[in-house]
């Protein structure tokens, strides 16, 4: 899973995305993903979200002011716009290539939400080449 904050959408997005990763070294990335997500318009302050979440406040603070998943966040932005995805949610089916599970090669994208019907007529398809 790669961070994809659209700042060009949310100017709060790329600091909402350290706060999930923040919230996560406490184990509740996703509880903070989803109090993020329904409280758009009332980010700031971002201590307020971890008091709700029972998280440890300070040692959340603290994560928040060092900027210390800021690297990671932009990294892979970065790798997220080298493999064409421009939105969330975005997938890449890969393959192993090479002969190592470390180096993958692209083979399909899946753009937006989609039904599960869309990833199984991929995969399917992936997996019928496979075997031919």
């Amino acid at each position: 899973m790669l961070d994809l904050p659209l700042e060009s959408l949310h100017k709060q997005a790329f600091k909402a995305a350290e706060a999930g990763d923040c919230a996560g070294e406490q184990g509740k990335f996703l509880e903070m993903h989803d109090r993020l997500f329904q409280h758009q318009r009332d980010l700031e302050p971002w201590s307020g979200h971890a008091q709700a979440l029972g998280l440890d406040v300070a040692a959340f603070d603290a994560c928040i002011q060092s900027d210390k998943y800021a690297a990671d966040i932009r990294r892979d932005m970065d790798e997220a716009r080298k493999l064409g995805i421009t939105g969330t949610p975005g997938f890449v089916l890969a393959r192993p290539e090479g002969g190592s599970v470390n180096r993958v090669r692209t083979v399909a994208q899946i753009k937006g939400a989609q039904p599960f019907d869309t990833f199984k007529t991929e995969i399917d398809k992936q997996l019928a080449t496979t075997t031919k």
